[in-house]
């Protein structure tokens, strides 16, 4: 054996060896269909030529949020093992069942992002989170866990990470997000459980579901790459590295709801800046009669918003998150304002 493979020793997962600067593409058998056909989660595994963080990427938790499986695609054809420091994992479609059906959920209709960390005798949903948490999760380090918004909405691309733990907030820096918000473990999600296991994981969200979004997958890249840049996996290009505006945090956001049933017409888009008492939309009946304007609760920056013009009462319109907004943003978005108003 020679002193550069003793240095650098080739990496196991799911009882496959990838030996160091090469890659290995596998599939993971999760179960059978009724017809017997085998069913499989995809995976691609990049060992760099030398010792460093092993990080996984994964997408389609939620089976129409596909945003994260062209973002993985992109980051198999740039990156090559020759350039890497450590490893990669990436999964682009854990919920193989959702993704052929076009479906968020399961055929149980459980939500696998709930179900975890899984058992491997529970139903399909913790079948599968137990087996992606032992097999992938367990020989990794970092993970970003990439999704968009769901149910006709649209997603501002964030991160949502743990602001507590000083090392996970400067990954999420590094990802440069227009926005970073501060979000408490849900019970049975993916982040909680890898979280439990000691590793730190930003979720991504960006877009919508069942559709590709160009500046989401393109943001979504990105990111990514910055991240492997701050772990000193990869050295990214400038092209990558440059950002622009500077990334917003929120700690606290609220969903503006509809207070009547009706067809909705927004004055807002994902991005916007909106202030308190600003109206955002208005909900009225077919001729515009009755109709009402909802206000701003609160001044934020829009994250998520439905994409359905047709309300019942309760339904989610926009959701704004509270940050703290630099004078020259809030400039620029009154002048972005009055000149759409002036058309």
């Amino acid at each position: 054996m020679s002193e550069s493979s003793a240095e650098h020793p080739p990496f196991e997962i799911a009882g496959r060896i990838v030996q160091p600067n090469s890659s290995l593409f596998f599939d993971l058998e999760v179960a059978r269909l009724p017809t017997e056909t085998g069913l499989a989660v995809p995976v691609c595994v990049l060992h760099g030529h030398k010792p460093g963080p092993v990080m996984w990427v994964n997408a389609a938790i939620h089976g129409d949020e596909i945003n994260g499986v062209e973002i993985i695609r992109r980051l198999i054809k740039r990156i090559v093992p020759s350039e890497l420091r450590g490893t990669l994992v990436a999964v682009p479609i854990v919920n193989v069942f959702g993704f052929i059906n076009q479906d968020r959920y399961l055929p149980d209709r459980r939500d696998l992002n709930r179900s975890f960390p899984g058992s491997p005798r529970g139903s399909l949903a913790a079948q599968i989170a137990h087996l992606f948490l032992t097999k992938i999760v367990s020989v990794c380090e970092v993970g970003i866990d990439l999704h968009t918004a769901s149910n006709h909405r649209n997603n501002l691309p964030q991160i949502r990470s743990d602001f507590n733990d000083p090392r996970t907030r400067e990954l999420a820096d590094a990802f440069a997000p227009p926005i970073i918000i501060k979000s408490n473990l849900a019970d049975g999600s993916l982040r909680e459980a890898a979280s439990l296991m000691g590793k730190r994981v930003m979720l991504y969200e960006g877009g919508e579901p069942s559709r590709f979004n160009q500046h989401a997958i393109v943001m979504g890249e990105k990111g990514v790459l910055r991240v492997m840049q701050k772990l000193d996996m990869w050295d990214a290009p400038r092209s990558v590295m440059e950002v622009g505006a500077p990334s917003l945090y929120s700690e606290s956001s609220s969903w503006v709801r509809a207070s009547r049933s009706g067809i909705l017409r927004s004055f807002v888009d994902v991005g916007d800046i909106v202030f308190e008492d600003e109206d955002i939309c208005a909900i009225s009946d077919v001729f515009d009669r009755n109709r009402e304007v909802i206000k701003a609760p609160h001044t934020g920056v829009v994250v998520g918003q439905t994409k359905l013009p047709l309300l019942n009462e309760g339904d989610a319109i926009a959701h704004i998150a509270r940050a703290e907004i630099p004078e020259g943003m809030v400039r620029q978005q009154k002048q972005r304002k009055t000149i759409f108003l002036e058309r």
